[in-house]
């Protein structure tokens, strides 16, 4: 019995010592994975999700503005700084140092602002069209009696008679000649009295034959040529006619439209060339630069002013094809300028480009920023880096970036359980440049995330620190 007590006591010391052994060893394991990886526990929090870039702050409106004349300046009435307003006068040339064509343009803005102030108050074109219509009108009537009149008469009735009785009285003065002349025949040919007889009978002949050719004209039918000249002379009528009552029409309601305009134009012309004597502000703004000084010689193309609106300061960044369809006018945006110590300004997308350009092989779209509380020392021309806010996220489960891996195609983090790294899979969302979104696979809050996992048998880190989506 005494003997059977060793062996157990025997058995039991050797499973304590394999205990503590294995005790040891676990802890020495434990000790050795705590000492090699960095960890941190997977927990919820916060997340904004950003796109980050940087641009060059603008002003909302720039002009260069130049001379567009020659000539010496005469006044230079704004300096830097100065606030203008639209269409105002900045600077000006004198007029004796103008070309002839400018100088004379004053000539013609003054004609043509009188012709206009004349046509729009005088009664002068309506009382010209009536008269021309009413002359119009006669003149159609008249051509139109001629044309469908019947048989086209040539002449009236009374024409007729008048030259058949013309034709009359003629023949009977031949027949008073012809006997005047028959008592002087036998006469010499030299004699007077024959040759006065003879020469009033044929002058009364040849005033017959006239009369008779004219009376068997006015009696007989149009030709075809007459016709057509008689149609012809209608439809001209027909045209001045309506032409007299379209004008009429026009000058119904007041002055010809077609008038007025070209007056207009006129005035608008004759200012476009006097203005080429002066440099005019073409918005409201401020003079960022200011070129010219009183008595300086200029030309067309030399630089005056440059005018700049800062009412709303504006950058422009480009944004990878990655990130552009996070964007959308109206996100909230925080800028910070290397030339601004200390000292961040909030802005708004205003505009996202639809239309992407390749910059040194990468897609890229224009997004343009506007800042919501800009103060004087924001200027254009600052390098700005700004951040996009796209999206924010409370209480969800995160994960840091750089311990996410890929592992045959799929996202990985490293969790260490009983001192061994063990693989688990992740699905992602949202991302920030630290931490992303885990809304999906085997991570559960509390648990160890490796943050330096062994390279051995791993595909290694993803790119850029950024996972991106699921």
């Amino acid at each position: 019995m005494f003997k059977n007590r060793r062996i157990w006591w025997l058995v039991g010391g050797l499973v304590l010592v394999a205990a503590l052994v294995t005790i040891f060893i676990v802890r020495r394991n434990a000790t050795t994975a705590n000492g090699l990886y960095e960890t941190t526990a997977a927990a919820r929090g916060n997340l904004q999700a950003i796109v980050g870039a940087t641009g060059t702050v603008r002003a909302n409106q720039s002009a260069e503005l130049v001379w567009q004349a020659s000539g010496t300046v005469e006044a230079v009435k704004v300096k830097v700084g100065d606030a203008v307003k639209a269409q105002d006068i900045l600077a000006t040339l004198q007029q004796t140092s103008l070309s002839q064509n400018v100088i004379l343009a004053e000539s013609d803005l003054l004609a043509a602002q009188r012709s206009l102030e004349d046509l729009m108050s005088s009664g002068t074109s309506r009382a010209q069209a009536d008269l021309a219509l009413a002359q119009a009108e006669d003149a159609l009537k008249t051509a139109k009696d001629k044309y469908e009149g019947a048989n086209f008469k040539r002449a009236s009735d009374t024409k007729v008679e008048n030259t058949q009785s013309q034709l009359d009285i003629l023949n009977n003065q031949i027949a008073i000649a012809r006997r005047t002349y028959a008592l002087f025949a036998r006469l010499p040919s030299g004699d007077s009295r024959r040759s006065g007889a003879l020469a009033n009978l044929t002058s009364l002949e040849l005033q017959r034959d006239q009369l008779l050719a004219e009376l068997n004209y006015l009696t007989g039918t149009p030709d075809d040529n007459e016709v057509a000249q008689r149609k012809a002379n209608y439809e001209l009528a027909q045209a001045q006619y309506d032409d007299a009552l379209l004008r009429v029409e026009r000058l119904k309601d007041g002055p010809d439209v077609l008038e007025v305009s070209r007056l207009q134009a006129q005035l608008t012309a004759a200012q476009a060339t006097l203005n080429l004597a002066q440099v005019s502000a073409p918005f409201a703004g401020m003079i960022t630069q200011a070129e010219p000084l009183p008595g300086d010689q200029v030309s067309p193309g030399v630089p005056a002013f440059r005018l700049d609106d800062l009412s709303h300061l504006l950058v422009d960044v480009q944004v990878s094809e990655i990130d552009i369809n996070n964007l959308q006018a109206g996100q909230e945006v925080t800028l910070f300028f290397d030339a601004i110590s200390g000292k961040s300004y909030t802005g708004k997308v205003v505009e996202v480009g639809r239309v992407g350009s390749v910059v040194q092989g990468a897609v890229e779209f224009t997004v343009t920023v506007e800042l919501t509380d800009p103060d004087e020392l924001v200027r254009p021309g600052m390098t700005a880096a700004v951040n996009v806010l796209v999206k924010q996220l409370d209480g969800v489960l995160l994960v840091p970036n750089r311990a996410v891996r890929v592992v045959d195609g799929e996202r990985v983090v490293y969790v260490l359980k009983n001192g061994l790294p063990v693989a688990t899979k992740i699905r992602l969302g949202a991302t920030s440049d630290a931490v992303s979104e885990v809304v999906g696979g085997d991570l559960q809050e509390g648990d160890l995330i490796i943050l330096n996992p062994p390279a051995a048998g791993l595909n290694g880190p993803m790119g850029g620190g950024r996972p991106g989506g699921n």
